[in-house]
């Protein structure tokens, strides 16, 4: 088991393309923990809480069941994944170099790094 900084780490380092991450409580908008640079982690971490609460809602009402297990934003030099902690109130946030990344294998990685990830 990893803890909040070792598994931040982790994905920095071994994830292609990996810029940024933070693992975030969507109940609070809070960073528990961040790494790498190139954005104001903190704030990202407020409105990326907004993205995923609208989601949630959105599914809500249109009745749809089940749960999130990842957002994905495309921008124009960047992918933002935004990977939901099972029966957490959390999500990990990972910002990624669209030229240097494998999304296929960014998201397969991040989906392990959580499985290992221990909160005390």
């Amino acid at each position: 088991m990893a803890n909040v900084k070792e598994t931040l780490n982790t994905a920095i380092s071994s994830i292609d393309g990996a810029m940024a991450a933070a693992l975030v409580d969507y109940e609070s908008g809070m960073a528990l923990g961040m790494a790498g640079s190139g954005l104001d982690l903190e704030l990202a971490a407020a409105g990326n809480t907004e993205v995923v609460r609208a989601k949630m809602r959105t599914m809500d009402m249109l009745g749809i069941k089940g749960e999130i297990e990842d957002i994905l934003i495309t921008l124009q030099s960047q992918y933002h994944i935004i990977y939901i902690v099972p029966d957490r109130s959390l999500f990990l946030y990972l910002v990624l170099a669209k030229d240097k990344a494998n999304l296929a294998m960014a998201r397969y990685k991040l989906k392990s790094l959580v499985a290992a990830l221990s909160i005390n």
